[in-house]
């Protein structure tokens, strides 16, 4: 009898306490469900966007994801992927992404090709967008009208471009040579350059003088690097118009730019057409022409500025000129949510954004302000870059025919410079060329 009593009080325990467990995990089941309706809620509120840029070197690719990562704790409900793409294989994957109807909502354009995708409807202008504290004064005019077509800013821009003369400081001290000056407002002249290079140059010895503008290469490096020395001697592409090359290409300015680059191979013979790999770094080299990134660069190969080489501005001639432009922001015309990709936009572009950007990178910021600010900018060497760029810069002609434009140009300096062909008959050759792309495009 005892035994069915506790049996029974038993089964009567154990029904109250599951009872009890009924009632007690309930309300946290509907309590979970509840959390987990809310969180889907607010993941179907975060807008999530695609940004495409160009692979860079390893402190652009730091900047960018730790600016990434501060855009998205300040902005919750909007989710930017960035997806990186080969340099040489942006444009062409960017390009059919576009002509298929698809693409990122916010791309990454380099400034010289502004027009083509402004003119073709694939860029949104940004005009409606901005307002006064996005502080376009901020910035040179010259970058503005870089990334302006037809009266609206496509693209807005996080750093600016500029090249200088990089010197072998050993091998100048061997030669007895001083150093060029590093102000940047007193270059050294083409013609005092080339003195400098042949006292100095052993080529028996295979030490070389100059690389004048990165060789022969592909994309768009020919054009950037090259088209100041047509600007130094007064010479230009286009007309103003942007036309034509009649009159501008072929004008005695600029065939005695191009004379000069040739004789720098086959007269002076202070360059030659095909250099050792990694020349500079390896100190066969006297002098060469290169931007910003390669400070970081050639110090991560063991070089020390002040050391092993030294920077000075760019050589001029009648005129100093640098060339100007790069790689800025836009939006996709049929992005679906054009308002939260300009927030995007003008976070990464904003006075804060750009100063961690240029401070992990060394790349001259678009801004005035944070040039400024940053002592960095403000001091030997990247003073020099930074005077250059909103001083003594220019833009590529803004145009949709550009592409074609400097194709043209790369194959022009390639005929006088590389196979040392006659001048004025290569010089003819392009301006028909150019000429015919700029009637297509009108």
């Amino acid at each position: 009898m005892r035994k069915i009593i506790y049996y029974s009080l038993f089964v009567i325990l154990v029904s109250v306490v599951i009872g009890y467990l009924i009632v007690l995990v309930q309300p946290l089941s509907i309590q979970d469900e509840e959390e987990e309706s809310e969180q889907n809620e607010e993941q179907e509120d975060v807008v999530k966007l695609t940004f495409w840029r160009n692979y860079g070197n390893a402190a652009e690719n730091k900047a960018y994801n730790e600016i990434i990562e501060d855009f998205h704790q300040s902005h919750p409900h909007i989710r930017v992927t960035m997806q990186n793409i080969e340099y040489s294989n942006y444009e062409v994957e960017l390009r059919t992404e576009l002509v298929t109807g698809t693409g990122p909502d916010i791309m990454a354009i380099d400034s010289p090709y502004t027009a083509l995708y402004a003119e073709a409807g694939l860029l949104m202008s940004l005009n409606e967008f901005l307002t006064e504290e996005d502080g376009l004064e901020d910035f040179s005019e010259n970058i503005i009208e870089g990334l302006t077509y037809k009266d609206q800013l496509y693209l807005m821009p996080l750093i600016e471009s500029s090249i200088a003369l990089y010197y072998n400081i050993n091998l100048l001290e061997e030669a007895n040579l001083p150093f060029p000056d590093s102000d940047p407002a007193n270059p050294m002249t083409w013609e005092e350059t080339v003195g400098l290079l042949k006292e100095g140059q052993r080529p028996e010895e295979r030490i070389y003088g100059i690389d004048p503008a990165q060789g022969f290469g592909s994309g768009e490096a020919p054009a950037y690097f090259k088209l100041p020395i047509i600007w130094q001697f007064g010479g230009e592409v286009v007309s103003p118009d942007v036309t034509t090359a009649s009159g501008y290409l072929d004008s005695e300015e600029t065939m005695e730019a191009l004379q000069f680059y040739q004789d720098l191979y086959h007269k002076d013979k202070v360059a030659v057409r095909e250099l050792p790999a990694d020349v500079f770094e390896n100190g066969q080299l006297l002098m060469t022409v290169l931007g910003t990134w390669a400070i970081k660069d050639l110090e991560e190969k063991g070089l020390k500025l002040g050391e092993d080489f030294g920077i000075a501005p760019l050589p001029k001639s009648t005129y100093q000129v640098v060339p100007n432009g790069s790689w800025a922001l836009g939006i996709l015309a049929s992005t679906d949510h054009p308002e939260k990709a300009w927030e995007f936009i003008r976070y990464v572009t904003s006075y804060e954004s750009m100063k961690k950007y240029s401070s992990i990178t060394g790349e001259v910021p678009a801004r005035y302000s944070v040039a400024e600010d940053l002592p960095v900018f403000n001091t030997y060497p990247y003073n020099i870059f930074a005077e250059q760029a909103y001083s003594y810069s220019r833009n590529r002609p803004i145009t949709p025919a550009y592409p074609d434009i400097s194709i043209a140009l790369k194959k022009l300096f390639e005929d006088v410079g590389l196979a040392n062909k006659d001048v004025e008959a290569s010089v003819e050759e392009a301006v028909e060329t150019i000429n015919q792309r700029l009637r297509e495009a009108d």
